[in-house]
């Protein structure tokens, strides 16, 4: 992934958190997907293996797309913690928005 991909789906990421899109941290994201509410993840490649096997087949089983590459202090930085997980994106538009951002241009 490069920088300008990775700026923008943190941006995106911050501003569903802002306007309270998204959900963030291993439990509550957990539970957006058993209600079939989460749409998209961003999750931190660098976090415990306890926390990606909590989360991470689930999201793989429910068919969420998971976007990887980031760090658990990328991600905090975009949700005014220190570090975290996960953040899960619940609105169809935002989601949209990270889908159109990952495409290839020209697609």
């Amino acid at each position: 992934m490069d920088a300008a991909l990775r700026r923008r789906l943190l941006g995106l990421a911050g501003l569903g958190v802002r306007a309270r899109n998204a959900v963030v941290g291993v439990d509550q994201v957990r539970s957006a997907a058993q209600s079939g509410a989460l749409r998209v993840a961003l999750v931190a490649g660098d976090v415990s293996r306890h926390s990606r096997d909590k989360i991470v087949p689930m999201l793989t089983a429910k068919g969420i797309l998971t976007v990887d590459g980031f760090t658990a202090s990328e991600l905090g930085g975009v949700a005014g913690r220190e570090a975290t997980a996960v953040i899960g994106i619940v609105d169809a538009q935002l989601a949209k928005g990270i889908r159109g951002a990952l495409r290839p241009a020209g697609e």
